[in-house]
């Protein structure tokens, strides 16, 4: 918390499963007030898997938000508690079925800062082995295996408009991808 957070009024305008809505007031030493309507959100995390033979495993993921299919790579949001690895293991293997021998921390960033709190960690899951998904009731997932040629054709094509995974991809082959 900033020095900031002392002049802040917050009201609760919505409480959900995994998220609340809160007007938050921030009150100036000229007497002016300002609100605003922000998302409360416990964070999350993306994983981007790489296979043994160097294709990494996208999802093709209904998302009822926007009534369409997405390319996008696995992620999942931390339970209360729960360290962000540990949930990178775990959405890692519900969403894909897979299980990794290494889960590298890769960056973390905030989904979007003027309206949400959410701080999204991405890791890099190497020495996959195969095993079962245990998708929640209602996934609609698909794994989308591709080789890093194709990645970069669909980055190009704008075929990849998930912004958590253009994040971790771009950073991933900006900075890490040898």
């Amino acid at each position: 918390m900033s020095d900031r957070s002392k002049d802040l009024e917050i009201h609760t305008l919505l409480a959900a499963s995994r998220f609340r809505v809160e007007r938050v007031t921030q009150n100036f030493a000229d007497g002016q007030s300002l609100s605003r309507e922000v998302v409360r959100h416990p964070g999350a995390v993306v994983i981007l898997p790489i296979l043994d033979d160097g294709q990494i495993c996208l999802i093709r993921n209904y998302r009822v938000a926007v009534d369409r299919e997405l390319l996008e790579l696995p992620a999942g949001t931390l339970e209360p508690g729960e360290p962000p690895i540990v949930t990178a293991h775990r959405e890692l293997l519900e969403e894909t079925g897979y299980r990794c021998d290494r889960m590298q921390p890769l960056c973390e960033f905030f989904m979007s800062p003027g309206i949400l709190d959410e701080r999204m960690h991405a890791f890099v899951a190497t020495g996959l082995s195969e095993d079962q998904p245990a998708r929640e009731f209602g996934e609609q997932i698909v794994n989308h295996l591709v080789t890093p040629a194709t990645l970069e054709k669909l980055l190009a094509g704008g075929e990849i408009q998930d912004s958590k995974s253009l994040s971790a991809l771009l950073f991933y082959l900006r900075y890490q991808a040898s």
